[in-house]
C-alpha cells in the first residue's frame, strides 16, 4: 500500500471512531440513516468556495442542503449572498421564515397556488425572482395573480449548453439559446404589465457538475477537460453577445452563473456578476474528482450493521438512498467510514438491506454503524427528519431538515 493511500485509509478509520463516538453521546440513539454534518469541514468549504470566486458574491443553492439551519449559516458566511431555490413553495417558506430576502428560482415553476401566494404578498414579491424561459410561464401567472399586486420580479434562463455542429452537451434547461432568443422573450416581459425582467442565469453544468480527473480513467477525464474549455470559450463570447444586446431592452441586476464545479471560470467571466454553490459545501461523493478544487467530505448517513451472512460480508439494514439523474454506479452511496468495505454487485444499495464485502466487512459487529457518503448532496435529506451537527467530536445540536418541518417540496 502505498504512503498515501496509507493515511487515507488510518483517516477513514479515524472518522469512523469520531462519528461513532459523537453519535453514542446523544442522550438517546437516534433513528437511521443518521445524518452527520462536520460543521468544521463545511465551514472550510464555504471559506474555498468564497476563494475560488475571488470576490464575485456565491449564491447558495438551497436543493444541495435542505437544512434549514445549513442554508442560514451558509448564507452568514463572508462572500455569500442570496439563495437559489428549487421550489417557489421552498422560496416562499424560506421568505416567511426569515431566512431569505434574495430568493432566485433555479427553475422555471408552474405551481398555480404558490404563484397566487407569492402575488398575494408583498413581502414575497420584494424578495422573490421567479424564473422563465417562455412567455407561457408569464401566463401562468397572471391566471392566478391577486387584484392589485405589485410586479413580479423575472430572471430569463438560457440555455448555456456546448454546440458543435448538429450535437450538443450540456443540461437540457432552457429553450432559449442566442441573442435573438432572449432579447424576443426580453421584450415581452417589458411590454407586459405586471412583470419587472431583473436577471438572467446561464448554468454550465456541463463544466460545473462533472469530474474531470477520475482516477482510472485518463482518457475520459482529459475529454471532459476539453469539452470544458470548449465550453468556457464559447459560453464567454456568446454570454457578451447576450448581454450586449439586452443593454437595448433594460438594465438587469443581476447574471447568475455557474456551480461548485465552476466557480473560477464563472466568477471569471466580467459579464457575471454572481455565481451559485451548494453541493461544494457538503461534498457528496460526485465532487470528489475535480482538477480545479479539493474540498472535504462533511455530509455522512449512518446504518446499522443487522446481520452478518458470513464471515466477509456484513449487511446494514436499509442503504438504497439511489441518487437522481442517469442510473449507474456513481449514483450510488459510497460506503466510507470504515474503509475496505465495498456494494455487492448483485444487490447493491437495497430499500431494506444492504450487504458489504470487502477486507473491512469481516471486523464489523451486529448492531456498529458503517457511515455512507450520499452521491448528491442534499438529496438524503429527503430521508431524514434531523441532522446532526458535528464540531470536532461532539453533536453540538440536532437541526429539522426540510423533511423534519413537514414539508416535502
Amino acid at each position: 500500500m502505498r504512503r498515501n493511500d496509507l493515511a487515507a485509509q488510518i483517516a477513514r478509520h479515524r472518522l469512523h471512531a469520531r462519528l461513532n463516538g459523537a453519535v453514542d453521546a446523544l442522550p438517546e440513539p437516534p433513528p437511521t440513516p443518521t445524518y452527520v454534518v462536520d460543521l468544521e469541514s463545511f465551514d472550510a468549504n464555504a471559506a474555498d468556495l468564497a476563494r475560488r470566486a475571488n470576490g464575485t458574491p456565491v449564491r447558495v443553492a438551497t436543493k444541495s442542503l435542505r437544512v434549514p439551519a445549513l442554508i442560514a449559516r451558509a448564507l452568514s458566511s463572508p462572500g455569500f449572498s442570496g439563495a437559489l431555490a428549487y421550489s417557489l413553495r421552498e422560496a416562499l417558506w424560506l421568505c416567511e421564515h426569515g431566512i431569505g430576502d434574495d430568493i432566485v428560482m433555479g427553475y422555471p415553476t408552474a405551481d398555480l397556488p404558490a404563484l397566487h401566494r407569492l402575488t398575494a404578498s408583498p413581502t414575497a414579491l420584494r424578495a422573490v425572482t421567479l424564473m422563465v424561459d417562455d412567455e407561457s410561464h408569464l401566463d401562468l401567472v397572471d391566471l392566478v395573480r391577486a387584484p392589485g399586486s405589485d410586479p413580479v420580479r423575472v430572471a430569463i434562463d438560457v440555455d448555456a449548453g456546448l454546440r458543435v455542429g448538429p450535437a450538443r452537451l450540456g443540461p437540457r434547461r432552457s429553450p432559449l439559446y442566442d441573442a435573438a432568443d432572449v432579447v424576443g422573450l426580453a421584450r415581452r416581459i417589458e411590454d407586459r404589465d405586471g412583470f419587472r425582467l431583473v436577471g438572467v442565469m446561464t448554468y454550465e453544468g456541463q463544466v460545473a457538475g462533472v469530474p474531470d480527473q477520475v482516477p482510472r480513467r485518463r482518457v475520459r477525464s482529459s475529454a471532459v477537460r476539453r469539452v470544458k474549455s470548449a465550453s468556457v470559450g464559447q459560453l464567454a463570447a456568446r454570454r457578451a453577445e447576450i448581454a450586449s444586446a439586452l443593454r437595448e431592452v433594460t438594465a438587469i441586476e443581476f447574471w447568475n452563473a455557474g456551480g461548485s464545479g465552476s466557480i473560477e471560470t464563472s466568477a471569471g467571466d466580467p459579464v457575471v456578476t454572481e455565481v451559485t454553490a451548494g453541493s461544494g459545501l457538503l461534498v457528496s461523493g460526485l465532487f470528489d474528482h475535480y482538477r480545479s478544487f479539493a474540498p472535504l467530505p462533511a455530509a455522512y448517513f449512518g446504518l446499522r450493521v443487522v446481520r452478518r451472512p458470513s464471515r466477509d460480508v456484513a449487511t446494514v439494514g436499509g442503504g438504497g438512498l439511489i441518487a437522481s439523474g442517469p442510473s449507474g454506479k456513481d449514483r450510488a452511496p459510497v460506503p466510507w467510514a470504515p474503509p475496505g468495505l465495498r456494494l455487492t454487485a448483485l444487490e447493491g444499495a437495497g430499500e431494506v438491506q444492504t450487504p458489504l464485502s470487502g477486507p473491512g466487512a469481516s471486523a464489523l459487529t451486529i448492531g456498529e454503524m458503517v457511515w455512507f457518503r450520499h452521491a448528491k448532496a442534499g438529496e438524503v435529506a429527503e430521508h431524514v427528519a434531523s441532522a446532526h451537527l458535528l464540531s470536532g467530536s461532539e453533536i453540538v445540536d440536532s437541526v429539522p431538515t426540510y423533511r423534519g418541518t413537514g414539508n416535502a417540496w
